[in-house]
């Protein structure tokens, strides 16, 4: 088990270049096995997540060509669509080649998925729209897939789940006819393997909507493709120089559309940055309030479906308000484990109340003190690496290479902007 050790007090501040968008990469190389012909990603980040995903391709005959963040992926030679059950557990996105494999190949079988605990994840959704498609699927100790050739069919969403509109997305690429889904994810993720899809060949409509077009096509081609800046991964290391009293300057942090939904948040907490077209410079601020709500109420800061605040922007921020003068109400609708690890940074000495699983209530600024602490999945764990970075004295983050599977060589990537980080094994 890995483990950072972090001396904290280091302002962190300097150029970051963002690595490309984990929660969009991941449904691109499953989209790979939707052609013969090869896909070519660029910008792919180098997490664990992208790893495990690159085995499971591998092992089922996908030719897989990493060459620094550039990966060439080819399908032609594919020998099986049952995956490997212990690569299954390791990834939450495993479940995303259940619709690919089904629409092209005519089945799949896949274990039950992993990924982070952080509360119920349900797959109903994925079964709702493939079986809509015209795929049979039997639940025993794996999912099995089956299906001939899939027919177009109109679709209402009972939850807008981006997962789920991923992979029903890649499946109706190639059934014949026109499928709507209606109350689809519509996040930056989302929208970036929709336009990867077209480049490919299919013919997408709606797409920034919570009502998609597919009208099916009969095959898909090879393409090349440039996946857009982790707006998560931006989010955290802006975090990361305020906290510690740095400036960064962030080139290519993304589409302003999306800089500007996590602008609101920001601002509520006290953080200002100026952007010209996708670059972003976030001086120091070392004076912030948190901005109250109109008759001076106590604001709150609540997750939720695209355009909504990004509940994976969640723990980061509760650091951000710790260090921060004033009050804020934290409200995590998205999912019921998330909020637990509050718990260690109240250890911390910071002055947090919880309300119960789904709300806290932050009072800021405090002095955080260096701990031992424990990484429960990768938001939490960045959020804890943050609050390391601005406690005093030394920090132990135990569990540590569960943030590698979100975060591309952080220890290295924060040192270079300036934190005193160690890495253990």
């Amino acid at each position: 088990m890995a483990r950072f050790i972090i001396k904290g007090g280091n302002p962190i501040g300097g150029t970051f270049h963002p690595r490309g968008n984990k929660n969009a990469v991941l449904p691109m190389l499953a989209a790979c096995v939707l052609t013969d012909e090869p896909v070519i990603l660029h910008n792919v980040p180098l997490i664990n997540d992208v790893k495990v995903m690159l085995e499971l391709l591998e092992s089922i005959g996908v030719d897989v060509l990493l060459n620094d963040h550039t990966v060439t992926l080819c399908a032609k030679g594919l020998r099986t669509t049952e995956l490997n059950r212990d690569l299954c557990a390791k990834v939450r996105t495993s479940i995303l080649l259940a619709g690919p494999l089904t629409a092209r190949h005519g089945g799949a079988t896949i274990y039950p998925p992993g990924g982070d605990v952080i509360g119920r994840r349900r797959l109903d959704t994925h079964f709702y729209g493939l079986r809509s498609l015209g795929a049979e699927i039997i639940t025993d100790t794996a999912y099995r897939f089956q299906a001939g050739p899939l027919h177009a069919w109109p679709m209402v969403f009972d939850e807008a789940s981006v997962t789920a509109t991923e992979n029903v997305l890649m499946a109706a690429t190639l059934a014949k006819g026109i499928s709507t889904i209606y109350n689809s994810a519509c996040e930056p993720h989302v929208q970036d393997l929709a336009h990867l899809l077209n480049t490919m060949g299919a013919d997408i409509s709606g797409i920034g909507t919570n009502n998609l077009t597919i009208n099916g096509v009969k095959n898909l081609h090879g393409a090349e493709y440039t996946v857009q800046p982790d707006y998560i991964e931006v989010g955290s290391y802006i975090t990361a120089s305020v906290v510690t009293g740095g400036s960064i300057a962030i080139p290519n942090a993304g589409e302003p559309r999306t800089l500007q939904v996590m602008q609101r948040a920001f601002s509520k907490l006290g953080v200002e940055w100026t952007r010209d077209g996708h670059d972003l410079m976030v001086p120091q601020q070392p004076d912030r309030m948190i901005r109250p709500d109109e008759g001076n109420a106590t604001p709150k800061i609540e997750d939720g479906i695209w355009p909504a605040f990004p509940s994976d922007l969640m723990s980061v921020c509760i650091v951000l308000a710790t260090q921060t003068r004033g009050t804020a109400l934290f409200f995590e609708k998205m999912f019921e484990s998330r909020m637990y690890f509050v718990d260690h940074l109240m250890g911390m000495g910071a002055n947090i109340i919880q309300c119960d699983p789904h709300r806290v209530v932050v009072v800021g600024p405090t002095r955080l003190k260096g701990s031992t602490l424990t990484s429960p999945d990768i938001r939490a764990g960045m959020a804890m690496l943050i609050a390391a970075c601005c406690a005093e004295g030394e920090s132990v983050i135990n569990n540590a290479q569960v943030i590698d599977r979100g975060y591309e060589a952080i220890e290295d990537r924060l040192a270079a902007l300036g934190a005193d980080i160690l890495r253990k094994e």
